[in-house]
């Protein structure tokens, strides 16, 4: 199971930076820098955490395959709620009304909080034999 979320998850990631290097290419050939923490992060929760957490799932055996697949999930829908949610937030290129764009914000930073401290969890689960052979 472990195996199957490393490589979802750094191919997430992997698509997360090229859209946040595009991004900040674009801000920069534009002069527009309108956005920038939408670029920052993605490029942080998108990129780097999602890839840190891949990495950890190719290197350890954890003993709980839920809790895996709870962590997998709540990363991935929290990464694109946060950015999409700043975006219209910030942007609001569709024109939502404030509420819904402050709503879809604070529920997609909620998720990717809770996919933060499941991951906490998760590192204390890790299987002890396994990483003793290692």
């Amino acid at each position: 199971m472990e195996q199957k979320w490393s490589l979802r998850l750094i191919r997430l990631a992997a698509i997360f930076a090229l859209f946040g290097t595009y991004l900040g290419s674009h801000m920069s050939g534009s002069g527009s820098y309108e956005y920038r923490p939408i670029h920052a992060h993605v490029l942080l929760v998108g990129w780097l955490s999602m890839f840190a957490w891949g990495i950890f799932y190719r290197a350890f055996k954890v003993k709980s395959q839920k809790l895996v697949t709870a962590h997998g999930w709540t990363a991935i829908l929290g990464v694109f709620g946060l950015t999409i949610g700043m975006w219209f937030y910030n942007l609001n290129p569709f024109n939502f009304g404030r509420t819904f764009t402050m709503v879809f914000f604070i529920v997609g930073g909620t998720t990717l909080l809770i996919s933060f401290a499941l991951f906490i969890v998760v590192t204390f689960m890790v299987n002890q034999k396994e990483e003793m052979k290692n």
